[in-house]
């Protein structure tokens, strides 16, 4: 049986990791843009969004479903 030294191999390496893990997620579901949803009172939330760049003019605010 042999053995042999992967060590000068994974020198190379370093930080591969953190690479292949956030190629992994890019499939996944991110919240963006980020925001926060706080709650007023049992039946009252307000949804604040962080959108950079934008003015409230610019914006077109739709509900939809029941209220």
């Amino acid at each position: 049986m042999r053995n042999y030294d992967l060590s000068p191999l994974l020198r190379q390496w370093i930080g591969f990791d953190k690479l292949a893990n956030a190629l992994q997620n890019t499939g996944e579901s991110q919240s963006f843009p980020p925001y926060n949803i706080e709650k007023s009172d049992d039946n009252h939330y307000r949804i604040t969004l962080a959108l950079a760049g934008f003015r409230q003019e610019d914006l077109d605010i739709q509900l939809e479903g029941t209220r």
